[in-house]
Formats: C-alpha cells, sequence, structure tokens
C-alpha cells in the first residue's frame, strides 16, 4: 500500500482482515472416494511441517496489499507485516492476537469458529468436523477448500500448494466471505528447517 493512502482507508484494509476472519461462509460439497488420497497428503503436510518461513503479499478486498514473513509449525502461526506498517498477527492455542504498532491497537479474538481455526487445529483432521469443499489438482498444482461441517456460516478456507515430484509446498492462503470477498496471503520463498520455531515466537503477548 503506498505511504500516501488516508488514514480511514488503511483502517478499513486492517478491519477487513479481522472481519474476514470472524464472518466467512461457503456451502460444504461431499468428497469423492478418489479424493482421499490428496486430501490425506494435505493433513499430513500441515501436522508435520515444522520451522515454515515465507515471504507473503496479503491482498485485501479492495485491493490494498501489505507484506511480511509468515512462520508456522502445526497449530500456530506468525505473520510480521512490514508493509504499510508495522503490525503483527499471532494465532495459537485457539486464540489470535492482532497488534498494529503504529496506532498502539490490539485485538483479541478466538479463533474456535473462524476460518484460519480450520489451518490451525491440532492434529488436523480433514474429515468429520471439517468438510473439504473443494479438491482441484493440476499438473504441479494442488488446492483444499475447507469449512467446519456444523458451521457453514463460518466460511471458507483455502489452501494452495505447489505440487512438484510429490512433495507439497504452501503457496497460497485464502479466505472468503458470503459477498464473494477475498483476503488472500501468497507466499514466496517457502522453507521448512524441520525443526520447531521457539515458543516465544507465538506468545499471545502484545510486546513480544
Amino acid at each position: 500500500m503506498k505511504p500516501g493512502f488516508p488514514f480511514a482507508t488503511r483502517r478499513l484494509m486492517m478491519g477487513g482482515l479481522l472481519t474476514l476472519l470472524a464472518a466467512c461462509a461457503g456451502v460444504p460439497e461431499r468428497q469423492t472416494l478418489d479424493q482421499h488420497g490428496e486430501i490425506e497428503r494435505v493433513e499430513a503436510y500441515l501436522n508435520n511441517t515444522h520451522g515454515l518461513q515465507a515471504s507473503f503479499v496479503q491482498t485485501w478486498p479492495d485491493g490494498g496489499k501489505g507484506q511480511g514473513v509468515m512462520h508456522y509449525d502445526p497449530g500456530r502461526l506468525r505473520l510480521d507485516y512490514t508493509t504499510p506498517g508495522a503490525m503483527k498477527l499471532v494465532a495459537a492455542n485457539g486464540r489470535l492476537l492482532f497488534v498494529d504498532h503504529r496506532r498502539e491497537s490490539v485485538t483479541r479474538m478466538s479463533l474456535g469458529r473462524q476460518p484460519l481455526g480450520l489451518l490451525l487445529d491440532q492434529p488436523v483432521h480433514l474429515s468429520g468436523q471439517i468438510v473439504v469443499t473443494a479438491v482441484q489438482h493440476g499438473a504441479n498444482s494442488l488446492q483444499l477448500s475447507l469449512a467446519r461441517a456444523d458451521s457453514a456460516s463460518q466460511g471458507i478456507l483455502t489452501l494452495g500448494f505447489s505440487d512438484i515430484g510429490g512433495r507439497l509446498s504452501l503457496l497460497v492462503i485464502e479466505m472468503t466471505d458470503v459477498e464473494r470477498q477475498h483476503i488472500r496471503l501468497d507466499l514466496t520463498d517457502t522453507t521448512a528447517t524441520g525443526q520447531s520455531w521457539p515458543d516465544t515466537m507465538f506468545t499471545l503477548s502484545p510486546d513480544d
């Protein structure tokens, strides 16, 4: 986002992230038997990928952009923004913390009924309480859309992966609301060390 954007516009864009985290929707579809193998691969990836780091570009519904660095361990996620300003989002232990250091504002919420919680349930089980609503497999790509079986009104989370030589790598995290508005994270330079990040990285404290 350009620095010259009005304050109200920037505030609206950041509010859009929190709104979509809390209020998204979708209509579940039944899985077919030939999709189970792909779903199991994604489930294993989310449960076993430790020490993941990636650069991200985030796109808000109005087209505004933010960017920074993402860290992920199973059940834990952290976004550190450098653009449009110093901000962080930490999600762990069923809770979410969003800090805007520029305005000294802090927002906390539960992940229990939010789309992002579909990514951070531990362990992740892509069946039962979670419904896989769509599976798309391209030549070198795999995409899954997820919803809670008992709360379609809570929205759709879509995960996009590169799939090269049978190896998955997370490239996209997208949330879609009832009006078909999107918040999307595009990831680049994704790496995973196999070693978990320090617990201090995911503390739900505004000062860490």
